[in-house]
Formats: C-alpha cells, structure tokens, sequence
C-alpha cells in the first residue's frame, strides 16, 4: 500500500514573504483580470492578497514581475483564507517545467541573497 506520492515525499519549497511588494495580475478564462498582491512566494505556489476570493480549483494564469524575471504562468487557486482588510488566497503552479521553477528558484535566492525579505520553511 502507498502512502503518498512523489509530489508529497519531495521537501518543501523554500517560501519567501513579499508582504504585498509584487502586484500580480490574475487572468481568468473569461478575459477578465483581478489585480492582487503576492504576499507569500515558492516555485511550487504561493498566496496572493485579493479583494475577493476566487472559486477553488480555478485555472488562472498568473502574472507578476519579479526582480529582471516577468512570469505568467498558470495556477490553480486553493481555499481562501480571509484576513481582517482582505482575502488571502493560496494558489500553486501547474504545468511548471523544472526550468521554469529553477529559474523561479534562483529569481526567489536573489532576493534572499540581498536581506530584502523574510525566508520560511
């Protein structure tokens, strides 16, 4: 019997607080777009600051500027968590390429590397 799976047994992405720093744009299928903040940040996802949550298991694309690095990548939201001002809501990559999360990875090194922000494991 398995218990659990690749996804699960790797170890976690290292998560960096951008405490509202980056402004994402979330696109939805239907055109429309949602500005949002990026409060917390890995190669594997993230959680975003938005004025209302988003269904679960929506596909976006995600777009955000990131130090030289403009990612637009697609996502699926998770379950909002909603905060006293806002709506926190947590998303995660899909389709990502090990390319695409390696250079995620450094982009998210560098701003460690300069004590710009908060790390967590």
């Amino acid at each position: 019997m398995a218990h659990g799976n690749e996804a699960n047994d790797r170890p976690r992405a290292r998560r960096v607080k951008l405490a509202g720093t980056v402004i994402a744009v979330i696109q939805l299928d239907n055109g429309q777009q949602v500005r949002a903040k990026v409060h917390q940040l890995s190669a594997t996802g993230g959680v975003l600051q938005i004025p209302e949550p988003l269904n679960e298991s929506v596909q976006v694309k995600l777009l955000f500027q990131l130090g030289r690095t403009a990612v637009r990548k697609p996502a699926e939201m998770l379950g909002p968590i909603w905060a006293t001002r806002a709506c926190l809501q947590p998303f995660r990559f899909i389709n990502l390429s090990d390319l695409d999360r390696e250079s995620l990875q450094n982009d998210l090194a560098g701003f460690l590397g300069n004590g710009s922000f908060a790390a967590e494991n």
